[in-house]
């Protein structure tokens, strides 16, 4: 790996850090070289696997209208190499798109569950959810689950996936079948104020991909931010973006316990009016009943980083905290836990984007949320939504992030180690 160290700086008229932290901190970034891949890859998934592994996933352009989906692991704890990259599904007609990205998650029972998007009509947004299984470690895989009804239209997505037991996969996704669909191929879907609204739903499927236990959770949710989950001592928690009546777009909770999910609660009552889709979902990492939630929000006005604890799996939360505030914070936030920190990194531009992005990473102590430190980890020539969303994990007192760059105008997946 090239190591290179980075200082801890504020960019001046871009935002600002709003807790206190060490400006002599810096952290040790150095360069985490990636699987070898095509020149045009993106949309990278980042997870660790029940035995320790990395995981990685990615999209790969492999021809004109041809897109693959491709995985490999790395034991990071001793170092090794990446595996030699596996292929779980190639094709055309799929929907690619920067915020809506595909996942590949390992079970402890060694299964490994992947999922891309398809289209499923001739509109803009006609896509769907195509759901495969591996029973060999990717070398061969299940034919493709269709997640949306049949004959469904409109779009489906947004992924969370969680591991419901040892051999059963957990899936959640926002659900677009209240909705009219549209009357031609250049119709643009309805992400603001209209008829008919986006839900969030959930289903099981077992070690023999039968589907089970398919349900409703919340009936009006954002069209199209990011859903996340998280495994708490009470059951697994998905945290994703709401949509009342009054158009108020708040990071919402709930919570799998005793066979039933738990009735759709705020995290934290931000208020922000906003009829559209800011395509800005929050972040989620637990352990115990410890949870950690971050999520973007322009409530008061101006862009804001926002991360809030609850101690008891999600029933309730502390006030949040403010990781960073101003015009140039993106948000595209995620987040880790390692030890007795968390970890949170974020996107942001400089000179209102004509000078690139910055990849920040925080890291906060757990038992009071107080930075740790802060700073820059990278600077991104990707402009606007060509970055896509950064990835992190963390262990044993270290995070990696993968994230999307434009290297001589094609998009490549980049990563880093953090110490």
């Amino acid at each position: 790996m090239t190591r290179r160290r980075v200082s801890a700086h504020v960019v001046m008229s871009v935002f600002a850090i709003v807790a206190t932290f060490s400006h002599a901190a810096t952290f040790d970034v150095r360069d985490w070289p990636m699987p070898p891949a095509a020149s045009a890859s993106s949309q990278p998934d980042l997870s660790i696997t029940p035995r320790g592994d990395v995981l990685l996933a990615w999209t790969e352009k492999s021809g004109e209208g041809v897109h693959a989906l491709r995985f490999s692991r790395q034991a990071i704890a001793s170092g090794s190499t990446w595996s030699a990259p596996r292929t779980v599904a190639q094709g055309s007609g799929w929907f690619v798109n920067w915020a809506d990205t595909p996942h590949v998650l390992a079970l402890p029972d060694g299964t490994l569950w992947a999922h891309w998007l398809r289209r499923n009509g001739k509109a803009v947004y006609d896509y769907g959810i195509a759901l495969v299984q591996s029973r060999d470690d990717g070398a061969s895989w299940s034919a493709p689950i269709r997640i949306e009804p049949d004959g469904a239209r409109n779009d489906y997505g947004f992924v969370a996936m969680w591991a419901g037991s040892r051999d059963t996969l957990g899936l959640a996704w926002l659900d677009s079948r209240a909705k009219p669909a549209p009357d031609d191929a250049h119709a643009a879907h309805d992400h603001g104020e209209g008829a008919g609204r986006m839900m969030l739903r959930t289903a099981t499927f077992g070690a023999d991909t039968a589907r089970s236990d398919d349900r409703m959770l919340d009936v009006s949710t954002c069209d199209c931010c990011t859903t996340a989950v998280a495994p708490t001592s009470r059951g697994p928690v998905i945290v994703y973006r709401g949509r009342s009546d009054g158009e108020i777009r708040d990071t919402r909770i709930v919570r799998f316990e005793g066979g039933g999910w738990t009735t759709p609660r705020d995290v934290y009552a931000d208020g922000w009016r906003f009829a559209g889709c800011p395509v800005n979902g929050p972040a989620v990492a637990a352990k115990g009943d410890e949870v950690w939630v971050a999520w973007y929000t322009e409530a008061d006005g101006a862009p804001s980083l926002r991360l809030a604890r609850s101690r008891n799996a999600g029933d309730t939360f502390d006030a949040p905290t403010s990781l960073a505030k101003g015009e140039g914070v993106l948000g595209r936030v995620a987040l880790a836990l390692d030890g007795d920190h968390v970890w949170a990194a974020w996107l942001a531009e400089r000179d209102g984007g004509r000078d690139g992005q910055q990849l920040w990473l925080a890291k906060l102590a757990r038992k009071d949320g107080r930075i740790v430190q802060s700073n820059v980890v990278a600077s991104l020539a990707a402009r606007g939504r060509a970055s896509g969303l950064p990835r992190l994990v963390a262990h044993d007192g270290a995070a990696w992030l993968v994230w999307t760059d434009v290297v001589d105008g094609a998009t490549r997946v980049r990563g880093a180690s953090v110490r």
